[in-house]
């Protein structure tokens, strides 16, 4: 079935870009949305770009082989703060410092109503989803306090959050609402070392995390992109470059915020 749509994406032909030399960690880098910023990021902006993954090796065959970006891939669970201070740690020895951080990492473990999820599934969703991103900000605000660089700390969200999510992604949501209120506390914390701290609200984006996560058929999406406004689920691309746009120049004036990308969902 084809995805009709109001809307249609259409490429710009131009992509944002990041100050030459940012080194900017994307955890998460293996997904859908986040390989597409490593790619986005490689493709247009001479930087350093760690490019993470939790249980695979990233795939850097997504990456332009002509950028003048340097890639470092990464892969570590992040079970714990310990894993999360590690993972920091082995980017700026990797890349010399760190400017730059996008969170992008993700799981819903539990496919049932939350009335039936065990202990263990709410416990290591709110740890994937609200602890992993707290103690990796957390840490890489410390590596640029004390470099005194300042820097961008990019946390993902979900739209749902601000409307008690589903009943089969309870938990996920309520960790997102924590993750509003952390970008406004990191934000408020940082802003006067220059460490600016913005969130993404997505919505239904085609970058594979409903079907990995969910299971969800061809059929499934396309009735999820029926409830849309705009009748149809937002790309990679179109992610990628608002995550790539508050890391870049252009936004030096935005912190504490969280910007919505959901194709008009809950209007």
């Amino acid at each position: 079935m084809v995805e009709k749509s109001s809307s249609p994406f259409t490429n710009p032909g131009w992509i944002p870009m990041v100050p030459d030399g940012m080194r900017i960690l994307v955890v998460g880098g293996s997904g859908g949305i986040g390989s597409t910023v490593c790619s986005m990021l490689a493709e247009g902006s001479n930087c350093i770009v760690g490019m993470h993954g939790a249980s695979i090796q990233p795939n850097l065959s997504v990456l332009d082989r002509d950028s003048s970006a340097k890639i470092i891939p990464l892969q570590k669970n992040l079970e714990s703060e310990e894993d999360c201070v590690s993972l920091i740690d082995e980017f700026c020895h990797g890349a010399g410092g760190i400017e730059g951080l996008v969170h992008l990492s993700g799981a819903l473990n539990f496919s049932g109503h939350w009335k039936d999820m065990p202990e263990a599934d709410w416990r290591r969703d709110i740890n994937i989803n609200l602890d992993q991103p707290f103690f990796l900000a957390r840490a890489a605000m410390s590596k640029m306090l004390s470099n005194k660089s300042g820097g961008r700390i990019i946390l993902n969200g979900t739209e749902s959050a601000l409307h008690g999510g589903s009943p089969l992604s309870f938990p996920y949501a309520i960790a997102k609402r924590g993750t509003e209120a952390m970008v406004q506390g990191l934000a408020r914390e940082g802003a006067s070392e220059g460490i600016l701290v913005n969130g993404v609200r997505l919505g239904y984006i085609n970058s594979g995390f409903h079907q990995r996560w969910h299971g969800r058929s061809a059929e499934q999406m396309q009735q999820r992109a029926e409830l849309v406004p705009l009748k149809r689920g937002g790309h990679p691309e179109e992610a990628a470059a608002l995550f790539i746009y508050l890391l870049s120049g252009w936004a030096s004036f935005i912190t504490g915020q969280m910007f919505a990308l959901t194709g008009g969902d809950w209007l």
